[in-house]
């Protein structure tokens, strides 16, 4: 579980752990989040990394320290915004850089970087959004981050068609409109609401070899 220190990752952890999952979870920053309060009270089936995914080195050093381990699932989780008001005649272009490479740019090195540690039947999935939508977004607003997480979906789409023979479930999940940090607080959906569903979705995929960009309730989004 790849940026769970909070959050939707944190709530992803959590869920699995509580389905028996065994589970790696990354936090950004050494001891900086409450994994390790969630992997003391696993009975050791939770293990805390520290990873920067914006640093590729660092990425590098996770895969070597995690070379022995064998996977189900590798779930790839980051975001960042920008001001919600901004449009692309306002945002600078170090902002624009900056969500873009978080949003886009790092998971899909994450996904090159670990998909060795994945069984060959395994899944690999990442947090993407409804607002990731090209056909959806007839209403236009936060511009960068629709984007970013279109180009995101782009960019997976494309690592599927590089590995069109393989057997891996391949899943681009959008969780809906949650309350959380990046959220909001005029946000539709508690985290219970969004994360316990968005599981059972992923479990039903398993096994399902190719790329599907689903929501919470297992409805397809459209490109």
């Amino acid at each position: 579980m790849i940026g769970a220190s909070r959050g939707l990752g944190f709530a992803l952890a959590e869920e699995y752990l509580k389905r028996g999952w065994n589970v790696v979870a990354t936090e950004r920053n050494a001891g900086s989040s409450s994994l390790h309060d969630l992997a003391q009270a696993s009975d050791g089936r939770l293990a805390v990394e520290t990873v920067d995914i914006n640093h590729p080195d660092q990425v590098d050093a996770l895969c070597a320290r995690l070379a022995s381990w064998s996977f189900d699932m590798l779930f790839v989780n980051a975001g960042v915004t920008n001001d919600d008001h901004e449009t692309i005649a306002d945002v600078s272009t170090d902002e624009f850089v900056r969500v873009m490479v978080t949003n886009a740019l790092s998971p899909l090195r994450v996904v090159e970087a670990l998909q060795g540690l994945v069984r060959p039947a395994g899944t690999i999935a990442i947090m993407s959004s409804g607002q990731g939508s090209v056909a959806n977004n007839e209403r236009g607003g936060h511009e960068v981050y629709r984007a970013s997480k279109a180009a995101l979906n782009m960019l997976m789409r494309s690592y599927a068609a590089r590995h069109a023979d393989g057997s891996r479930t391949l899943l681009l999940m959008a969780p809906g409109w949650v309350r959380t940090d990046l959220g909001g607080p005029d946000a539709r959906l508690e985290i219970g609401e969004s994360i316990p569903n968005l599981v059972d979705t992923m479990e039903a995929q398993a096994g399902k070899a190719g790329l599907q960009y689903l929501d919470y309730l297992g409805r397809r989004v459209p490109w």
